[in-house]
């Protein structure tokens, strides 16, 4: 029982010393390594590194970079930034360069700066290197399908302008401040308004510096990781004479207005002429009735003995006498 129990513990000493040599041999060399580089990550600090997850080479790769720079990580801090989705290497890449830049820029805000840049396109390299060396941004933005910024000048002229803003960042403000989209709109926004209040395209034509000057005094860079150094007039010209073609709209809608009108009088007149048309045959159909009822009264005065034979001749002639003269002086007029 004994020499069982014996095997039994020197096997579990074979593996506990088995596993403690593969790990040694797989972290001896960044320990080595890291030692030798002057950015020390304790053995313990590795195998830890392995039990969260962390790939230790990562780290200490960023460690050694940023200690040859003159710049003291902790592991910690660098593990910690990983874990939350960061990017180590540019996020340690940033800090070198804003270092050597003379820029303040601590790990902490180097840190908010590559998360809150993550998905956009940007980075927190780009944002540092854009402090350092300005970017020019086209305005308006050539992917927007647009090649000019239009604005209507008081004598209805139209005039086009494009324009190069020179911007750096501001990495004081960069997390959660507004990019580039919003400072091309307010540049847009800035051109239009300044071409807007012009008397005259001549005026925009001749001092096309005004709108630079305009628009950079109202001070389009609140809000913003930028902060606007220049804004230059890259073109200008003269586009449509929106004016006139507004008037003649006008005209147009006008002219189409009066017709409607006429049209309504018009087809008031028609109406009313039709009345008046029913009337007239309303008044002869009375007449009509009121000339069927001279017979019965006829017939009434013969029953009653107030209309004679000879009174009844007489009324006959004279009616005769009547249509007589009457068909006469029709003669006479149409001769």
């Amino acid at each position: 029982m004994a020499t069982g129990l014996q095997i039994a513990i020197f096997g579990i000493l074979g593996v506990a010393v088995l596993v403690f040599l593969l790990v040694f041999i797989s972290y001896i060399g960044l320990f080595v390594k890291s030692l030798l580089a002057g950015a020390t990550v304790g053995f313990p600090t590795l195998v830890a590194m392995r039990l969260r997850g962390v790939p230790a080479s990562l780290i200490v790769d960023a460690r050694i970079t940023a200690g040859k720079a003159g710049i003291n990580l902790d592991s910690n801090d660098l593990e910690a930034h990983y874990l939350a989705e960061g990017s180590v290497i540019q996020t340690v890449q940033a800090l070198i360069a804003a270092d050597k830049a003379n820029i303040k820029l601590d790990w902490q805000r180097a840190c908010a700066i590559d998360l809150a840049t993550k998905g956009t396109g940007k980075s927190v390299l780009e944002a540092v290197r854009t402090s350092i060396n300005p970017k020019v941004i086209e305005c308006p933005n050539p992917q927007s399908g647009r090649s000019t910024i239009d604005g209507v000048a008081k004598d209805g002229i139209q005039v086009k302008a494009r324009a190069r803003v020179t911007v750096r960042s501001n990495l004081d403000n960069y997390v959660g401040s507004a990019l580039e989209e919003t400072v091309i709109a307010r540049v847009g926004e800035g051109i239009v308004t300044t071409i807007g209040s012009s008397d005259s395209y001549k005026t925009v034509l001749e001092s096309p510096d005004t709108i630079s000057r305009v628009v950079l005094d109202r001070g389009l860079d609140v809000g913003t990781a930028f902060e606007i150094l220049s804004i230059d007039i890259a073109d200008v010209d003269v586009g449509e004479n929106i004016g006139a073609k507004l008037q003649e709209s006008q005209a147009e809608a006008d002219k189409n207005v009066a017709q409607a009108k006429a049209e309504m009088r018009r087809a008031a007149a028609v109406a009313l002429e039709q009345e008046m048309k029913a009337k007239v045959e309303e008044m002869n159909a009375k007449v009509v009735e009121a000339e069927a009822q001279v017979p019965l009264a006829l017939a009434e005065a013969f029953r009653s003995g107030n209309l004679g034979v000879m009174d009844y001749y007489r009324l006959n002639n004279i009616k005769a006498d009547t249509d007589m003269r009457d068909s006469i002086s029709k003669g006479e007029e149409n001769a």
